[in-house]
C-alpha cells in the first residue's frame, strides 16, 4: 500500500516444487488436472489483512494496516496441484513491509504544564520542559515547538526542537506575577498535524524592593499634659515585595526618649513614652526608619509641643435667628457667627463647622460666615436649622455648639396658576342679568399678599361689557340680557392677579356659548302675495311656494306651514276676472272694493 496515495500493489507469488532444475515460475510439470496449482496463505496473516487469489496467486490487502501496530508481515504461501493425491509446497515466504503515513497528531505528556520561576533569574534560564510524543516515525514524528499568541515583549521563548521554555527578558513579579499561554507541537509530516497545551508560569518574589514611606515628612502637635501612652500619629511605609514584614524604629531625634514606636496594622504607631515639658522642649524632629530586614527607608516626623488648652470657645448665644429673602443670589452671606476663646495661640484659633450636611449653606471655617450654596425657595422650605460648632486648635481640642435658625422670607416669585388651561361654559340667551355662567379658579404658591388672588377682565376681554367676573370667587356672570342671534359665541379673556409688589398676573381664555330660546316668530318674505290660478286647473296643482325664515336655531327654527281660515273680523276678499288672462281671477282683501261693479261682501268673498 502506498503511504501517500493509498494505492494497493498486487504481488505475484510463485511456488516451486522440489524437483530438479525448477523453472522460474511455480509451474507443475504434470499435465491435466495434475498441473493446476492452487495458492493459499498458511501463516503470518493472523489479523486477516491479506488475501491471495487461489488461481493467480495475486496477494491483496483487504483490511486497513497500521504502521504503529505492525511494521512488517511475513506470510508463508502454499502452492498445491490438483492431482490425486495432491502435491504441495509451503516453502514460499512473502515479506510485506508497511510504510508509515502521518496519521497521528502529537500528544503532550502532561497538560496543563505548570512551573515557577524567581523574578531575578538570568536571561536564558530554563523554566520548564514541555514535551510531546508522536506515534508516527521519521519526519512524521519529528516535532517543532512554538509559543502561541504571546505578543511583543513576552518574557519567555521556547527551543523549537527540545521544547525547553527559557527566560527571554527580565521578569518583575511586582508588574506581572503570572503568565498563562499556549504551546503548539507540530510534526513535519505531509500534511503536518499539531496539538497545543496550556502553560502557566508563576513568578516568585525576591526581595528587590525597599520599603517606601507614603510621605517623607509628618507633623503632629501634642499638648504638654498629654497622658503617657497617648498616640501621636501613625507613619506608614509600603513594600512592593510579597509577604514582606516591615518594622519601624526611631533612629534619631528622640531626646530624653520621650517617644516610642510600635509596628501595628502595617504602620508604625508613635506614642508618648514619658511626660512632656513645654518649658524644656517645644519641638522634636524624629527620624523614623522602616526596614524589611535587608532594605530600609527613612522619614521625618515633627512633633510640636503646645501649652495646655485650658479654655473652650464660647458662643454669645445658644440660639440665633436670621431672615433671608428667597431671591438672594448664591453666595449671599446670611450671617456671621462668632465665638471667643480666652486661650492664646493655637488654643485660641477657632475653626467653625456645620455638624450636619445641609447642601443649601456653607460656613467659612476661619470667619464663621454662613453663605448660601444654592438658590433658596420659600415654597419648598421655609426654614433651616443649622448646628454650628466652634472648635479650637488646642490639644485636646475643645468646642462649643450653637443653633442657627434661618427663616426664608417669601418674595413674589410665582405667578398665579389656573387649575385649567381654558374654561368653557354655556348660558341661555333669555337668562336675566347677573346669571352665573361658570367659575374660574387659580392658585399661587407664594404666601401672604403675594399669594392672595383676585380675578378681573381688566386688560382682557369681557365681551363688550356683556359679562363681569367676581373678583374674589372667579364666578363669571352675565351683565345684561344676551341675544344669540347677534352674538352666538363669546371668547373672553380673564386674569388672575396676586397682590404682591409688583403684582403678577396670569391670563386664561374663557369660551361662553349662548344657547338659543324660541324668541323669534317666522317671517314671510313679504306680507302680500298675488296668486293667479286658471279656473280649470286640476286638483293638486302647485299654484305657489310660500317661504318664511326664523332667526332661531335648531328645532326653534323648524317652520311648519298650514292654510288657516281668515278670522271673521278679517277683511273680506274680492275676486275679479283678469282681462290680461281670460279664465283667471285676481283676489285681494278689501273692505270696500267694487269687483266688476259689484261690491264685495262676506257672502261673495272668494275662498282662494
Amino acid at each position: 500500500m502506498d503511504p501517500v496515495t493509498g494505492a494497493i500493489t498486487t504481488l505475484l507469488v510463485e511456488a516451486t516444487d522440489q524437483g530438479q532444475e525448477p523453472g522460474p515460475r511455480s509451474d507443475d510439470n504434470d499435465n491435466g488436472s495434475n498441473a493446476l496449482v492452487h495458492y493459499s496463505i498458511v501463516s503470518g496473516n493472523t489479523r486477516g489483512h491479506f488475501y491471495i487469489d487461489a488461481q493467480t496467486g495475486a496477494l491483496d490487502v483487504v483490511t486497513p494496516l497500521d504502521y504503529e501496530v505492525s511494521k512488517e508481515f511475513t506470510l508463508r504461501i502454499r502452492a498445491q496441484d490438483g492431482g490425486r493425491p495432491p502435491l504441495s509446497n509451503i516453502s514460499g515466504l512473502v515479506t510485506v513491509q508497511v510504510l508509515d503515513v502521518n496519521d497521528n497528531a502529537p500528544i503532550f505528556v502532561s497538560t496543563p504544564f505548570q512551573a515557577t520561576v524567581l523574578e531575578n533569574v538570568p536571561l536564558g534560564y530554563s523554566v520548564i520542559h514541555v514535551q510531546a510524543i508522536d506515534a508516527d516515525s521519521g519526519d512524521n514524528s519529528r516535532l517543532v515547538y512554538t509559543l502561541l499568541e504571546t505578543g511583543a515583549g513576552f518574557p519567555f521563548a521556547i527551543n523549537n526542537s527540545t521544547g525547553w521554555i527559557v527566560v527571554a527578558s527580565e521578569l518583575d513579579r511586582e508588574a506581572v506575577d503570572s503568565y498563562s499561554f499556549e504551546v503548539e507541537a507540530q510534526d513535519q509530516g505531509n500534511p503536518p498535524m499539531a496539538s497545543s497545551a496550556s502553560v502557566t508560569v508563576t513568578v516568585l518574589d525576591v526581595n528587590d524592593n525597599s520599603p517606601e514611606f507614603t510621605q517623607r515628612e509628618y507633623s503632629a502637635r501634642l499638648n504638654e499634659d498629654a497622658a503617657v501612652g497617648s498616640s501621636v500619629l501613625t507613619v506608614s511605609a509600603v513594600d512592593r515585595d510579597a509577604n514582606s514584614v516591615i518594622t519601624y524604629q526611631i533612629s534619631s531625634g528622640n531626646t530624653r526618649n520621650r517617644f516610642s514606636i510600635t509596628s501595628q496594622s502595617g504602620g508604625g504607631l508613635i506614642s508618648l513614652a514619658l511626660p512632656l515639658d513645654y518649658k524644656l522642649e517645644r519641638q522634636y524632629l524624629l527620624t523614623i526608619t522602616a526596614s524589611d530586614g535587608t532594605r530600609h527607608d527613612t522619614a521625618h516626623v515633627v512633633v510640636n509641643v503646645t501649652d495646655a488648652n485650658t479654655h473652650r470657645p464660647v458662643f454669645q448665644s445658644s440660639h440665633y435667628t436670621v431672615n433671608v429673602n428667597e431671591d438672594r443670589p448664591v453666595g449671599t452671606t446670611v450671617v456671621v457667627i462668632s465665638a471667643t476663646d480666652e486661650d492664646t495661640g493655637e488654643n485660641a484659633r477657632i475653626t467653625y463647622l456645620m455638624e450636619d450636611s445641609i447642601p443649601q449653606f456653607r460656613i467659612a471655617a476661619d470667619t464663621g460666615a454662613v453663605t448660601t450654596l444654592m438658590e433658596l425657595d420659600y415654597e419648598d422650605q421655609v426654614s433651616y436649622t443649622l448646628a454650628i460648632t466652634a472648635r479650637d486648635n488646642g490639644i485636646p481640642q475643645k468646642s462649643d455648639t450653637t443653633y442657627l435658625e434661618i427663616l426664608v422670607s417669601d418674595v413674589n416669585d410665582n405667578a398665579p396658576q389656573f387649575l385649567r388651561d381654558s374654561y368653557q361654559g354655556s348660558v341661555y340667551e333669555d337668562v336675566p342679568a347677573f346669571t352665573s355662567v361658570l367659575q374660574v379658579s387659580a392658585t399661587d404658591r407664594d404666601s401672604g399678599l403675594n399669594g392672595r388672588i383676585f380675578y378681573t377682565f381688566q386688560g382682557g376681554d369681557d365681551g363688550d361689557g356683556d359679562f363681569i367676573i367676581e373678583s374674589t370667587s372667579g364666578i363669571v356672570r352675565t351683565l345684561r340680557r344676551l341675544d344669540r342671534e347677534n352674538v352666538p359665541l363669546y371668547l373672553l379673556r380673564a386674569f388672575a392677579v396676586d397682590k404682591g409688589v409688583p403684582a403678577r398676573r396670569t391670563p386664561v381664555d374663557v369660551q361662553v356659548t349662548v344657547l338659543d330660546v324660541n324668541d323669534n316668530p317666522p317671517v314671510f318674505e313679504r306680507d302680500e302675495f298675488d296668486i293667479f290660478v286658471e279656473e280649470n286647473s286640476p286638483i293638486g296643482l302647485v299654484v305657489a311656494r310660500i317661504t318664511a325664515t326664523d332667526p332661531d336655531e335648531g328645532t326653534n327654527a323648524q317652520i311648519m306651514y298650514q292654510i288657516v281660515e281668515a278670522p271673521r273680523s278679517a277683511p273680506p276678499w274680492c275676486c275679479w276676472p283678469c282681462p290680461a288672462s281670460p279664465g283667471s281671477w285676481r283676489c285681494s282683501p278689501s273692505t270696500a272694493m267694487r269687483c266688476s261693479s259689484i261690491t264685495c261682501s262676506p257672502s261673495t268673498t272668494a275662498s282662494r
